[in-house]
This record gives C-alpha cells, sequence and structure tokens, in this order.
C-alpha cells in the first residue's frame, strides 16, 4: 500500500492531480502538501514544467501581435504554435501517467531542479 498524502488519498493520485491544471495544482499541492516528497517533486515539476510552457506560448502570442512583423512571425509560427498545442496535452498526459503509476520520471533539467528543491 502506498503512502497517503494530505488530500487523503493515495500519494500517486495526489502526484497525478499536480499535473492536472499545470501550474495552478502544482502550486496548490506544492503549498498543501508539506512531508510526502514524492508528491512534493511532481508538483514541483509541474510548476516548473508549465510555467515555462506558458511563458513560451505568451512570448509567441506577443510576437505575433506586433503590426507587420507579427504578421510574418505568424506565417512562420502557427505551424510551431500548433505543435506546441499538442506537446502540451500530450506531455501533461504522459505526466500524469506516470506519477499516477508511481514513476519519479524527472523531465531533462527541470526535473533535477525539482528534485533539488524538494530534497533541501
Amino acid at each position: 500500500m502506498s503512502e497517503k498524502s494530505v488530500f487523503g488519498f493515495s500519494q500517486n493520485a495526489a502526484a497525478a492531480l499536480s499535473y492536472l491544471l499545470g501550474p495552478l495544482t502544482g502550486i496548490m499541492v506544492l503549498v498543501l502538501e508539506r512531508k510526502n516528497k514524492y508528491v512534493r517533486f511532481h508538483a514541483m515539476q509541474s510548476t516548473l514544467w508549465f510555467l515555462m510552457l506558458w511563458v513560451i506560448w505568451w512570448a509567441v502570442a506577443i510576437l505575433t501581435n506586433v503590426p507587420i512583423i507579427g504578421l510574418l512571425f505568424g506565417l512562420v509560427l502557427w505551424p510551431v504554435t500548433a505543435f506546441g498545442a499538442t506537446f502540451h496535452l500530450c506531455s501533461k498526459i504522459f505526466l500524469i501517467w506516470k506519477a499516477f503509476h508511481g514513476a519519479t520520471f524527472k523531465i531533462p533539467v527541470l526535473g533535477e531542479v525539482a528534485w533539488e528543491q524538494v530534497n533541501k
């Protein structure tokens, strides 16, 4: 039997929950869960990963709204944004799946940062 989280259900379910709404649930789980390092790792990784994806999305959105230059960027970046949306959804599903099944999957670089922050 796996450990319970502060939410009253298994640590795997709590870790998967941290990915559900990106950084919103990541931060919520990180603030509420104070003891379980497995859950805290996934919450921290979720927060870092989805904040990074949101920052990239906003940067692309700003670039495509600049007059004249934005039109050129828009024509070039529309396939990138379509791929980005698909990548975002697939990464969310993959990370939820891994966390729910008890895997400590580390996203390159961000996973190590999350691991170090949780184990301070």
